[in-house]
Formats: C-alpha cells, sequence, structure tokens
C-alpha cells in the first residue's frame, strides 16, 4: 500500500491530508502548529500508518517557512517532494470549477496531485542545499543593495564634484576612485593632493592611476562648479560607508558560500565562465537533478522555455515563460555573458544566433538555454565538461 500525504505550508500552521493509492481518504485534513509541539503530532500520525507501505509526502515550495518542518522529516527518515505552486493551481484549475480555496482544501488537493505524479523526492542533506540557496540569494541582496549606495553616491557627487565620475568613466567602485573619496572626499582636499599623496596611494594600492591622470584629476577639482555643502558632504561619507560595510558583508559570504560549496559533488563549476559564486547558486536552485527528467523541464524550471502556441495548423514559439526561479534565471543570464569571454565554443553559438538577426539579448537567451542543457548532461552523467564534445 502507498500512503500519500499532503502537506498546505503556511507561517504559524500546517494542514495535512492523508489518502491510500485508492484514493480512500486515511486522515481527513488536520492542523498542526509550526513548532514542537505541532511536528510531533504529525510524527505521531505518521508513525501510526502500515509501517510496511510507501508513505510518499507533497508539499508547495513556500520559501522558508517549511524549512524546519523538511529538516524534521528527514531527521526522522521521511522523504518528500515539493511542487511549485503554479502547478497545484493549475492542477485544480483543471479539476474542478469551484473556487473554495481554504488549507485544508489545498492539503486534499497536493495528495490528490501527488498521486498522479512520478515520486522524486529531494536528497538527504536537502538543509545544506537550503543553506547554499539561502547564502547566494542573500548575497545577491547585498549585492544589489551595495549598486544602490554607488548609485546614491553618485547622485551625491553630481552636486559636490559632477566631473569625478566621467574622470573615472563612471567605474566609481575602482579602488582607486574609492581611496580618494574615502581619504578627500571634497573638490577643496583633492585639489590639495600633492606628491606624496600620490605615491602614498600607489603604495596602498596595487594598481591606480597615473600620475598625469592624477594632476588632471586635481585640476578638475580646481576648476569643480561642485558645491561643497556640509549637509551633501555628510550624505556622501554615509553612503561611502556603507558601500565599504557591504562590500565587507560579501567578501564574508563569499568565504562561507566557498566553503559550503567545496562540500557539494557537482560539475558545473567545470564549464568555463562560471565562477565558484554563480555555480553555488545554480546548484542551490537546481537542487536535486533528478527532478526532471529531461532538459526541457530544468529549461521551464529556469523560466527559459518559451511559450508554443498552436491552434490548428499554425505552431509557433513565442517569447521565454518567465516562471520558475527567478533568481536562477538572473545568473544563468550574466552567466551566458561571461561565457562569451571565456568559451569560444558558446561564444560561436552566440555568433550563430546574432547571424539569425535575433538581438543581442535574445541570442544572449539561447546561449544560457545551452549551458542549462550542458549543465543537464554534465550532472545527470556525473562527467566534466569537455568542450570537443560539445556541438
Amino acid at each position: 500500500m502507498t500512503y500519500y500525504v499532503g502537506l498546505d505550508i503556511a507561517k504559524f500552521k500546517h494542514d495535512c491530508f492523508i489518502m491510500d493509492h485508492n484514493g480512500e481518504v486515511i486522515r481527513e485534513s488536520f492542523s498542526f502548529r509550526n513548532d514542537r509541539s505541532g511536528f510531533l503530532q504529525l510524527l505521531d500520525v505518521l508513525s501510526s500508518l502500515d509501517k510496511s507501505s510507501t508513505i510518499k509526502i507533497g508539499l508547495e515550495a513556500t520559501g522558508h517557512y517549511a524549512t524546519n518542518l523538511k529538516i524534521f522529516l528527514e531527521e526522522n527518515h521521511f522523504s518528500y517532494m515539493e511542487f511549485h505552486p503554479l502547478l497545484i493551481k493549475r492542477f485544480s484549475a483543471a479539476t474542478t470549477l469551484r473556487r473554495t480555496k481554504t488549507d485544508k482544501v489545498d492539503a486534499r488537493l497536493i495528495a490528490v496531485y501527488l498521486s498522479t505524479v512520478e515520486y522524486k523526492p529531494y536528497p538527504n542533506k536537502s538543509y545544506h542545499i537550503y543553506s547554499l540557496k539561502l547564502l547566494t540569494r542573500n548575497r545577491d541582496k547585498l549585492v544589489r543593495e551595495r549598486s544602490l549606495q554607488l548609485v546614491r553616491m553618485t547622485n551625491m557627487l553630481d552636486l559636490i564634484f559632477p566631473e569625478f565620475k566621467s574622470f573615472f568613466a563612471g567605474k566609481l567602485s575602482s579602488a582607486t576612485a574609492l581611496y580618494i573619496l574615502e581619504n578627500y572626499t571634497v573638490p577643496s582636499r583633492i585639489a590639495k593632493m600633492n606628491i606624496e599623496s600620490y605615491k602614498k596611494m600607489a603604495s596602498k594600492l596595487r594598481r591606480t592611476i597615473p600620475y598625469s591622470r592624477f594632476t588632471e584629476l586635481k585640476q578638475l577639482a580646481r576648476d569643480t562648479v561642485g558645491n561643497e555643502d556640509p549637509l551633501l558632504v555628510f550624505q556622501l561619507e554615509s553612503y561611502l560607508e556603507i558601500f565599504r560595510e557591504l562590500d565587507s558583508r560579501i567578501d564574508l559570504f563569499d568565504q562561507r558560500i566557498e566553503s559550503e560549496f567545496n562540500q557539494i559533488h557537482t560539475h558545473i563549476l567545470s564549464i568555463p565562465g562560471i565562477g565558484i559564486i554563480s555555480a553555488a547558486s545554480i546548484f542551490a536552485e537546481i537542487g536535486n537533478i533528478a527532478r526532471f527528467s529531461d532538459p526541457g523541464k530544468l529549461l521551464a524550471f529556469a523560466g527559459l522555455e518559451p511559450s508554443t502556441i498552436q491552434s490548428g495548423e499554425a505552431e509557433h514559439t513565442g517569447k521565454m515563460v518567465k516562471h520558475g526561479s527567478s533568481h536562477l534565471r538572473y545568473v544563468l543570464m550574466n552567466v551566458a555573458e561571461y561565457s562569451l569571454i571565456h568559451n569560444p565554443v558558446l561564444y560561436d553559438y552566440y555568433l550563430k544566433k546574432r547571424g539569425e538577426e535575433k538581438e543581442h539579448r535574445v541570442a544572449l537567451s539561447h546561449v544560457a538555454k545551452k549551458i542549462v542543457r550542458i549543465i543537464y548532461h554534465l550532472e545527470t552523467h556525473d562527467t566534466d565538461f569537455d568542450s570537443s564534445k560539445l556541438r
């Protein structure tokens, strides 16, 4: 006998429904709290089931609300399978015209849906995968916040020293630009920098601007039309301090991600153009590759699958269906960009798509899709990347 357990996840409590392979209700929907006592209540129910039978557990992917429950299930030797909420929604629409939606109804719906699909449980130690996902996603948030501080710094410099940004070609995050802003900040102080100031800067930085450019910057500072209003300077210094703090935090995240990733067995990093942070992000988002029976399903999960429109004799593909993991899609598109520099085969593929009169972003999305197919092959065949085998 097989038991199908549907779990509807919420912030403070969860709902559970159990049926067997014949569709007979074993346990009507009941609620249990998202705490130790609630988990033990669920364990008592699961433990009361026939020990010789198979227990399959299904739940929607609902972010971090289910994390502790998933760890608890693993610790007690139960497997589980997660579903994208959109799949459950579409299954519901296909099986009933009613618009009844409650947690108890959803738990039953998940159990029924679970009985109709191939059971592909998450691997043991999924918490490790979740930890890597948490680290990479939070790192991405810090990077975005750091970029926001850079924009705010630019806005202040447009008022204080508008010529500064153009002098550094818009790269305010360069080591030299940050050093000057941190140590001199305003045009009047920059204009007074001397040869000793330059030597000190050169000794602290591995690479800096030539002395001729240094004197040019000083002249710009003398002739600036900027305004050294104390309030503006205060804001610039504040944004700069936050930027540096975020930069430091990102470095710490990088170290933790690398430490976690080194314990993972994967071949993603063997693909030229994919660094360790990107590889960790991709692996964490994909999770168990066995969940995907073919590359097309992985493409759909990444939101890179093109829509297909067919009616009568007409059939054509449309834009990407951006469902699935937006973070995975974001990382893959960035990786595709870097691959044009480091992976000649993928660059040739990009040129081929450009030759078909596709715009840059469209051609890049094709490169991203090819990378997904490569990843699927490497992970399912347990082998490293070999450009000679790439067609």
